[in-house]
């Protein structure tokens, strides 16, 4: 039997910006997850390219993405 993975949020656990330190909770929006200068990164790289070398970007870094790692979710190995 399967368990289902419960999403907490639509967004890679592994996008910051710089709200990200005030968060108190996994983000659902766009407006929850960047600020006014729009500039996010990845964890994992530590740059606005995340390990797939594609741009990060909230529109972008979903469960659609081959890097993407969901919140509360331990990495999946490669």
């Amino acid at each position: 039997m399967e368990s289902k993975q419960r999403i907490l949020s639509p967004y890679c656990a592994k996008l910051k910006s710089k709200k990200a330190h005030f968060q108190q909770a996994p983000p659902q929006t766009n407006r929850e997850v960047v600020d006014g200068s729009n500039h996010c990164w990845c964890e994992l790289t530590q740059m606005a390219l995340g390990p797939d070398r594609e741009v990060v970007d909230p529109d972008d870094c979903r469960v659609e993405r081959a890097c993407y790692i969901p919140y509360g979710h331990p990495k999946p190995s490669v």
